[in-house]
Order: C-alpha cells, then sequence, then structure tokens
C-alpha cells in the first residue's frame, strides 16, 4: 500500500483588495482549485466543487449572505461552507491568514500518488511499445491525461496535443503505416470520440495499427442520456476490432494488453473506454503486463504445392513482371534481390510508390529496374510493362480498381492474409504465407535458371520515352499559376533522397503520382479511405518517428503535401507544429478550387458547382501561426523557395505555390 505524507504549505491567493467585499473569485494553488470569499470582512478560501454536481462555486455570486452555485442555485455559507438549514453536504474549507502583503492560505499537500486504474493501464501501453500519444485533454479524460503525463514526465512516452481530435487519429494512422507500430490518441467521451472516427477509419482499411483512448460518463449515468454521452462501443464496433469498456472489476492490465496485440497482430484499431470513475480507481499493488512471449513469430511458410506451383510459374516466364503493394513494404530488399535475379522491372500500386526507386543510377539512390506506379494515378511506364507481361507476381496489393492490375495475366499472389488472395478475382495461383519466408525460396528456385530475358534496357527505354513527354508538358504555361509537372519537377530534384512524403488526396495527388521520381523517399497516403485532409495531419506522425533514436526514420526530413481544400481541413495543425518545434516542410497547391471535383463534374458532363473556395494566403497565415510561410507564383521561383523552407530546422515551412488548375 501506498504511504501519504501530508504536510501543510502556505499559498498566496490573493493580492491585498484584489478581492472586493461581497466577491467571489476561484484561484488555482498548485494542483487545488479553491472559491475564494470576502464577506463580512472576512476572507475565507472554500473547496471549489459543489458537492452536488461539481459546479464551479468560484464562478458563483454571494447572494442575502449565502454564496450560491452557478450551477444549481444551491447556497452555502461563505466563510464556513455549511448550507443553511442543518444539511450535511456542506463544503471542505481551508485555514487563511491575512498578511501584509496579501491573503494566504494553508493547503495539505500529498507529496505522493496512488497508483490507479489509469496507471497501470498506460504502464501497460508503454511497455508493449506504444511511444506517442496524439489527442485533446478533456473533462471525461483526465485520469488517463494524467497518467500519459506521469508518463511522459520519465521519457517513456511522448504526447503531442492537438486542435483536433481528428488529427490526432490521422497522425496515429500515418505512424502506424510508417512504422508498423501502433501509436495512441486520446479523446473525450461523445463529439471527441467521434471526431476521432474518420482517422480511425483510414488505419482500419489501410491496415494500420493504432490504439484509441476515449473517455466516457460515469457508469452511474450511462444510459440515462448523460450529457455528451453515447454508446461508444457500437460507435467504434465497425471500425476497431477490438473495442471494450473499462470496467470496476476488470484485469486492466490485461485489458491494454490485449488492445495492443490485437492492433500489432491484426494490423488494426483497438479501442479502450475509459468511464470518468473507474479510470481514477486507485490499484496501488496492480503490475503492468509485458509482451514477452505473447506474440508470434509473423514469418509462416507456404504449403509445400502452393510454392512449388508458384516457383514452376515463376522460373518458365520469360516476362515476368513483380508488383508490389504497401503490404510489402518492410520486405523491399528481398523483392529487389529477386528482380536483380530476374532482371525484370518492379511496378508498385499507388499506395506502394516509393518502394523502390524510379529508374536510375544505383549511385543517385535510383534503381535501374524501377517501373514506376500502376493505374489512375501512374506512369505508361508501368502499364506498358503490365500489357507486355507474360507472368505477374504480386506481393502486398489487394487489386484495387484504381491500380488496375489485369486479371487477363497468368498470375501469382502472395499474402498472408487469406480473404486477401483472390478477393476480386481468380489468380492463377494463390500462395499463403508470409513474404519473409516465402521470398526466400523464390529466391533460391530461379537462381539457377530461368526462362527470363534481361530488361534492364527496356525499362531505361521506357523511362526515355515518358521523360521526353514529361519535358514537353513542363514548358506548359497558361499564365494562370503553377503547372503541378514543374512542382514535382523541382521536387524530385530538390527534396531530399529520404525524406518522408505524406500526401493527400486531389488533383495534387494524382500530379505527384504520375510525376515525382522517387528515390529513396517513404511516401504515405490516404489509400483506401481516400480522405481528404490527410496530409497535414499525417506529416505530425511521420515527425514523430523522426524523433526515435535508432529507428531508421531518424532525423529525416518529412514534407508533405496537399491542395487548398485538403489543407483547409486542418489548417490550424500548422499551430501543433510550431508549438513542438516540427521540422517539416508543407507543398500547398493552391488553386481556389476543388480542382478533382471539378474535373469529375465536367467528365460527368454536369455544370461546375460548389467546388469554388474562398482562401486566405496560406503563406500569411503560416507566419502569423510562427512557422514560415513562402509564396510562389511562378514556375522559377520554385528552386529557390523550396531550397529556403527545407533549409528551416527549428520549426514548420509552408510553400504557397499559386497552381493552374488545369496544368495538372
Amino acid at each position: 500500500m501506498t504511504t501519504k505524507r501530508v504536510e501543510l504549505t502556505w499559498h498566496k491567493a490573493l493580492d491585498q483588495d484584489e478581492l472586493p467585499e461581497g466577491r467571489v473569485k476561484t484561484v488555482t494553488l498548485g494542483t487545488q482549485s479553491l472559491c475564494m470569499t470576502h464577506h463580512g470582512g472576512q476572507y475565507a478560501a472554500l473547496c471549489n466543487a459543489c458537492p452536488h454536481q461539481g459546479g464551479p462555486l468560484g464562478e458563483g455570486s454571494i447572494e442575502n449572505g449565502m454564496l450560491r452555485c452557478p450551477w444549481h442555485g444551491w447556497d452555502f455559507d461563505p466563510t464556513t461552507g455549511k448550507p443553511p438549514g442543518g444539511y450535511d453536504d456542506g463544503v471542505p474549507t481551508y485555514p487563511v491568514e491575512v498578511r501584509g502583503d496579501g491573503v494566504y492560505v494553508g493547503i495539505e499537500e500529498d507529496k505522493t500518488h496512488t497508483q490507479d486504474v489509469s496507471d497501470v493501464m498506460v504502464q501497460t501501453m508503454v511497455s508493449w511499445g506504444v511511444r506517442w500519444c496524439f489527442g485533446m485533454v478533456g473533462h471525461s479524460n483526465l485520469y488517463v491525461a494524467d497518467a500519459l503525463r506521469r508518463a511522459g514526465s520519465n521519457g517513456r512516452l511522448s504526447y503531442i496535443g492537438i486542435r483536433h481530435e481528428g488529427a490526432a487519429s490521422f497522425a496515429a494512422s500515418a505512424y502506424g503505416k510508417l512504422t508498423g507500430r501502433p501509436a495512441s490518441c486520446l479523446a473525450i467521451a461523445g463529439p471527441g470520440a467521434t471526431n476521432l472516427l474518420t482517422g480511425l477509419w483510414d488505419a482500419h482499411v489501410d491496415r494500420a495499427p493504432l490504439l484509441a483512448l476515449t473517455g466516457q460518463v460515469s457508469t452511474q449515468v450511462l444510459g440515462r442520456h448523460n450529457f455528451q454521452e453515447l454508446p461508444l462501443d457500437k460507435a467504434f464496433g465497425g471500425v476497431a476490432e477490438y473495442t471494450q469498456t473499462v470496467l470496476p472489476g476488470s484485469n486492466h492490465a490485461e485489458l491494454m494488453a490485449l488492445a495492443c496485440k490485437s492492433a500489432i497482430t491484426t494490423r488494426s484499431v483497438s479501442h479502450l473506454v475509459f468511464p470518468d470513475e473507474v479510470a481514477g480507481l486507485e490499484q496501488p499493488d496492480a503490475k503492468p503486463t509485458i509482451p514477452e512471449g505473447r506474440l508470434p513469430d509473423r514469418a509462416v511458410a507456404p504449403p509445400k504445392d502452393a510454392i512449388s506451383h508458384a516457383c514452376s510459374m515463376l522460373k518458365r516466364a520469360k516476362r515476368p513482371v513483380i508488383i508490389v503493394g504497401h503490404g510489402a513494404r518492410y520486405n523491399m530488399d528481398a523483392i529487389t534481390a529477386l528482380a536483380e535475379v530476374l532482371k525484370c522491372p518492379v511496378l508498385t500500386t499507388f499506395k506502394g510508390k516509393g518502394l523502390i526507386a524510379d529508374h536510375g543510377a544505383v549511385e543517385d539512390g535510383r534503381h535501374p529496374l524501377g517501373g514506376g506506379v500502376l493505374g489512375r494515378s501512374g506512369t505508361p511506364i508501368a502499364s506498358w510493362f503490365m500489357n507486355e507481361s507474360d507472368l505477374l507476381l504480386v506481393l502486398g496489393a489487394s487489386f484495387s480498381n484504381h491500380t488496375g492490375i489485369t486479371p487477363k495475366k497468368p498470375t501469382i499472389q502472395i499474402d498472408d492474409d487469406p480473404m486477401m488472395l483472390a478477393k476480386f478475382h481468380s489468380v492463377d495461383c494463390p500462395v499463403l504465407g508470409s513474404l519473409e519466408a516465402t521470398l526466400p525460396m523464390l529466391i533460391d528456385a530461379v537462381k539457377p535458371g530461368h526462362a527470363s530475358g534481361d530488361h534492364t534496357a527496356e525499362v531505361a527505354e521506357r523511362w526515355r520515352i515518358w521523360r521526353e513527354e514529361k519535358a514537353s508538358r513542363l514548358a506548359d504555361d497558361r499564365g494562370m499559376g503553377v503547372s503541378s509537372i514543374a512542382v514535382f519537377d523541382a521536387l524530385t530534384r530538390l527534396a531530399p533522397q529520404d525524406a518522408i512524403m505524406p500526401v493527400d488526396v486531389g488533383n495534387n495527388t494524382y500530379s505527384f503520382g504520375r510525376y515525382f521520381e522517387c528515390s529513396r523517399q517513404a511516401v504515405l497516403m490516404s489509400g483506401y479511405l481516400g480522405s481528404i485532409g490527410f496530409g497535414l495531419p499525417a506529416a505530425l506522425g511521420a515527425w514523430a518517428a523522426t524523433q526515435e533514436q535508432g529507428s531508421p526514420y531518424a532525423g529525416r526530413k518529412v514534407i508533405s503535401i496537399s491542395g487548398d481544400g485538403g489543407f483547409g481541413q486542418y489548417a490550424m495543425e500548422f499551430t501543433t507544429a510550431v508549438r513542438y518545434g516540427m521540422d517539416l516542410t508543407h507543398v500547398l497547391l493552391n488553386n481556389s478550387n476543388l480542382g478533382k471535383i471539378t474535373k469529375e463534374q465536367r467528365a460527368g458532363e454536369w455544370p461546375v458547382w460548389q467546388t469554388e473556395l474562398t482562401n486566405p494566403g496560406f503563406a500569411r497565415f503560416a507566419e502569423s501561426c510562427g512557422g514560415v510561410g513562402i509564396k510562389v507564383e511562378k514556375a522559377d521561383e520554385l528552386g529557390d523557395a523550396i531550397k529556403a523552407a527545407l533549409a528551416v530546422r527549428d520549426g514548420p515551412s509552408l510553400i504557397e505555390v499559386v497552381a493552374d488548375q488545369e496544368l495538372i
């Protein structure tokens, strides 16, 4: 049991003559909130919380000689705290001394903290590898917030206070996509919790681990339509693979352990609901749960017949093509090694952009077999090789209609999720197994001999043709803003090779996929959800990963990209980046329009309607937030602007590009 040591400490509460006769005032001394009163020539200090509903007495008033609660009008003696009529529901008082320089109050300060439910669960969360929490502190999550504060004070956890809960969940989602480990996000009951949902769905559909922590009203009022009460287990039931309400008799450490394990193993969302009073229950003897012995080796070998069939098909193919999606991001060394044995091109889905460097010399951070992105956001290089192939080897991809992997070619698909295999149409050789275990088997099978020719020169030729086309487009200028190709040509030349690049949705994203040439950059996006507003909050999550010593992302530059529509969704998170000194650069293509929607309306032969935007000066906005803002109105200004923005290291910078919505 915890032994409490209590002693009286005197604090100055008021200056001389600060509180007029007949008035009350809220004063905070240390962590204590007091109601100071001045009545009948006497000063008094009372507990600030009314015993009935917790109303702040310091916001009340003295009427007819009684202190009246501002919430429900209950009266108390302003000097003794006692109610009229002899009732026993008075408020505690504190000793007061009037000294020469003011009014002092004696506080019995508890020098120790007794471990509570929130402490046990946060300690367990940290032991399972959760290093970050993005969130907003509020009245129904204060116990959890205080446990997070304590964990942060000893360096085991870092907390980022955001401006909107949706940004918290997007940041956590982006962190999970990048690292494969869950971050957490925190919200209050009711609207705070529901604000998380979009970012949680982003993590769920893109298979990113994430842990959501939400407050809840006290259990005694659940089901009684209390203020901000919502059935959170139902609200989160579709998005969370694991959701549970924390109850007084729960095994609290085990609930958190299961939530973390579910997030890690299912690569999805876990959710815990903390009723207000349960989160603060004392648990002095409880121990956190650790992950040792509870997480299996994920390298699962495929069935012998399936791998034998796959090896046979791959060895016979003369024009094989490897297609990788985001699910293959941790296996690219082995995939590249296999491609180099076969001398075949490697194409990516849009979500997989950058997993292999685009074509070029290795010493320039490029790869001679990189074939670019397939599909609507891709290049003619990738689609040409797919169409000319005689075998597709598909790894970590889901056959999204945006990617357009053809069902007409002989196909080997490898995945560790049976639901992802042949999800939309049959494939010739579905292989159930992890890439970690399966790829070495394929390499061993084809090394002794295969039918594939050397396609290196062919990859180079297709890139030559496409780069000539890009050079032609680069000259386009209607005098109505900078073209997208000019923006991404400049970024291709100037972005650090190892930058982390979250991109939003819209025409800017399609242009990024088509024109930006990756070397070793890591690209993040809202893939299946395609949520506008992802870019800037995702940059917060990516930046968090760059702060982890020993991480492969440590010290890397974050460059996020959005249109004006996407930036407007979470623009105030730029102040979050300023507050925490985040070294990130945001590139904003401003065409005063929801350009992609305008394009779709025209394609569908609808009138263009309600897609124009009224914007502030975004560069000036960045400056007013305390960051660096640079405005670009001509293509020849891009180089200097990007260099200047990337040189900022002690906080965020923003490049506002006045963009031509037609030249995309």
